[in-house]
């Protein structure tokens, strides 16, 4: 299965699925492309320094339609399979998203359906939650609505701050993308070999 992973800034996400891929645990699978539409998003070099090619398409005064035409052409250039948003921070066009159809997915620091688009974790504690944590689910037209995948909970201490709450979840993050990842993997090999 060939995956493009798109991001906007670290890529913490990106290095977790790209090494899970390259050990193998992501079975059946490769990093087609790494795609940043900032030229100087950190993950960009990490994804180099592991062998994975990356592409940049800055938005540069062009229509989301515009942007995501070009991005979308570079994928399919590289019959990519599975599209993983990993900190990629704009919105994708329904065009973008008829596309790829049920082949793009994303991760989100809350339990969806709750505290769905920015502001997760100021919104989790100013609302007294016990509970938080992340959903990786497909991208459908609405904002973190499309269908869950799989989810991880993580307690919320007394104290916590939105520094604390969000380190602690993106930890928990990496392992719940792999699993969502390898899941889907092993999904689309078998209905390959079935075909």
């Amino acid at each position: 299965m060939k995956i493009g992973i798109l991001i906007s800034g670290g890529g913490s996400n990106m290095v977790a699925l790209v090494d899970a891929v390259q050990s193998g645990e992501i079975p059946d699978s490769e990093v087609a492309v790494v795609i940043s539409d900032k030229p100087n998003a950190e993950g960009l070099e990490k994804a180099r320094a592991r062998g994975v090619e990356t592409v940049i398409f800055e938005r540069k005064g062009r229509t989301r339609e515009e942007h995501d035409a070009e991005i979308i052409a570079e994928l399919k250039k590289r019959d990519v399979e599975l599209v993983c948003l990993a900190g990629y921070m704009r919105l994708l066009s329904p065009s973008f998203i008829r596309a790829f159809p049920d082949r793009i997915i994303n991760i989100h620091p809350s339990l969806l359906p709750a505290y769905p688009g920015l502001d997760v974790h100021e919104r989790v504690l100013a609302a007294g939650e016990k509970v938080s944590g992340c959903t990786v689910h497909f991208v459908n037209e609405d904002l973190d609505a499309g269908p869950i995948i799989v989810q991880c909970e993580v307690e919320i201490y007394e104290g916590d701050t939105v520094e604390t709450l969000s380190a602690r979840i993106l930890e928990r993050e990496h392992a719940t993308y792999i699993a969502a990842v390898k899941r889907l993997a092993t999904e689309f090999t078998e209905n390959t070999e079935k075909s």
